[in-house]
């Protein structure tokens, strides 16, 4: 059920769209309306003609999406790997904000937060897939770990991990967010300045039962293949490990391409152009803190051909 309490600010928002905006009509694609910050803006500057098509797989973000009344405008309640399904070459740009809402962290009942109880749940879309309670039901040691390890960057995997499984066959698996809190903070033996010792397994568990970083893989993929020929695309991260995914997507297309196989073949062009790299103003990590961590990416996309998709 949505709730309108809690608010979100758009991070990097006049940026993102002044980098995705060009002047001809065309057709742009919010890969992940969360609240609409910047789908809002882009129909507030976007040519008559143009068109923006938005995705999301959190409901309450398409209940959100439907109050907007413009033509131009219309929302795909799917996550945004479904990119893949619009027309070859059909869009001028493609954004992505790869930050959970402030809505759903705020939200208790989302699951998504350690500071307020709410179910143990973390799914952006409630309807689909398994909880993190209930995966954490059938989850060995070793799984749990690596989780926490390698999508939370969290030195304590081990002790966390043993914590959650020995609680387990106690008492049963923790049946809210501020119960897992708990139990994390106790197996951390040493706290970051400023972090709650439960975040990197919170991070950890969200980035794994919704499958991010593949679906992230995934969509800038199909970026190739639906941008056409001097479209933007616009990427903003909030983590080192989306970061980097997008960072290394962008460097490998910015080179030509050689096949091993084949020394002798002509490269295959480059597919983008790496255009800058962005950070929040001091003003702006002031007025919204939560922005601090935040790096946005733009690329243009050069060649054609889809023969250089991965």
């Amino acid at each position: 059920m949505q709730d309108t309490a809690w608010t979100h600010t758009t991070v990097l928002l006049e940026e993102a769209v002044d980098a995705l905006l060009q002047e001809e009509p065309g057709c742009y694609v919010d890969a992940t309306f969360g609240r609409g910050g910047h789908s809002k803006l882009i129909l507030s500057r976007l040519h008559p003609k143009a068109q923006l098509i938005a995705f999301d797989k959190d409901p309450e973000a398409v209940i959100e999406a439907q109050k907007i009344q413009d033509p131009r405008f219309s929302i795909r309640h799917q996550g945004f790997t479904h990119i893949s399904d619009l027309a070859p070459q059909s869009a001028l740009g493609v954004l992505m904000d790869l930050g959970i809402s402030s809505p759903q962290i705020d939200n208790p009942a989302r699951g998504f937060s350690f500071r307020a109880s709410g179910p143990l749940d973390m799914r952006m879309d409630p309807s689909k897939g398994e909880s993190v309670r209930d995966w954490l039901a059938r989850a060995d040691e070793q799984e749990i770990k690596e989780v926490i390890k390698d999508y939370g960057e969290e030195r304590f995997a081990l002790s966390i991990a043993k914590a959650i499984v020995a609680r387990r066959q106690e008492r049963g698996v923790p049946q809210t967010t501020t119960e897992l809190a708990q139990l994390v903070a106790g197996a951390v033996k040493t706290r970051e300045s400023g972090q709650d010792p439960a975040t990197r397994t919170f991070q950890a568990f969200r980035i794994f039962i919704n499958r991010e970083l593949e679906e992230l893989q995934q969509a800038l993929e199909a970026t190739l293949e639906v941008l056409q020929p001097g479209g933007k695309l616009v990427v903003i991260s909030f983590h080192s490990l989306e970061d980097r995914i997008v960072k290394q997507f962008i460097a490998k297309h910015s080179k030509e391409q050689f096949d091993r196989r084949a020394p002798f073949a002509r490269p295959q062009e480059m597919a983008l152009k790496s255009l800058s790299r962005i950070k929040p103003s001091e003003e702006e990590v002031e007025r919204n803190p939560r922005s601090r961590s935040a790096i946005m990416r733009v690329a243009q996309r050069l060649s054609a051909g889809s023969e250089v998709r991965a």
